[in-house]
């Protein structure tokens, strides 16, 4: 029986590492070790063939070519509210998306009286000891997310003229918001300053 000696390994005198045969599906993947021996491909600059067509599928479809007249594209709809040259893209004045805001929450607003079976709206800013319903637009008073403490309401124009009233959402049990949501909701506003809603109309 003979003892072989097993050697030490540590940082100061490394175990050598056995050399793999280059063959070996064990081995580091390489060219060199597993691709078989080609002639390299040429060039792409030196290809042949370019801008050749392979093959076509079905007929090239004729807009009547030449003198023959082809598709004249005509306007549709009336003159005045055609769009004939060009323009700055989502270059709006302040004004024009006060405008498209404004419409929007009066369209919104009726869908939510019909929807609901509402009244009119009241102003927002004036005080109401007994419950009353504004329409507007839920805010965010600060620059962080939203939150129950941070939710308020930009009354629309015809009702509020655009007044902005913090919220309490204390006697909600449940309830979803989103900056810029139109809602119309259902409270108390005794000081004129915070209202207490008890309800969220949404559409």
């Amino acid at each position: 029986q003979v003892n072989q000696k097993r050697g030490n390994s540590t940082p100061e005198t490394p175990r050598p590492k056995r050399t793999l045969s280059s063959r070996s599906p064990y081995a580091l993947f390489s060219p060199n070790s597993f691709s078989p021996s080609v002639t390299p491909s040429q060039k792409y600059a030196s290809r042949g063939g370019r801008g050749e067509v392979v093959t076509s599928f079905g007929s090239v479809p004729s807009d009547g070519g030449g003198d023959r007249g082809g598709c004249v594209p005509k306007l549709f709809g009336p003159p005045d509210a055609t769009l004939t040259r060009g323009y700055k893209f989502m270059y709006q004045t302040a004004w024009d998306i006060r405008e498209a805001l404004s419409w929007r929450m009066e369209e919104l607003g009726d869908a939510l009286r019909t929807h609901h079976h509402l009244d009119d709206f009241a102003s927002a800013q004036l005080p109401a000891q007994e419950a009353v319903t504004v329409l507007g637009q839920i805010g965010c008073d600060g620059n962080g997310k939203l939150n129950a403490k941070s939710v308020v309401l930009e009354g629309d124009r015809h009702h509020s003229c655009g007044a902005r009233i913090p919220l309490d959402l204390t006697e909600l049990r449940e309830f979803s918001l989103f900056p810029g949501q139109v809602v119309a909701l259902e409270g108390t506003n005794s000081t004129g300053r915070r209202m207490m809603v008890s309800r969220i109309y949404e559409v």
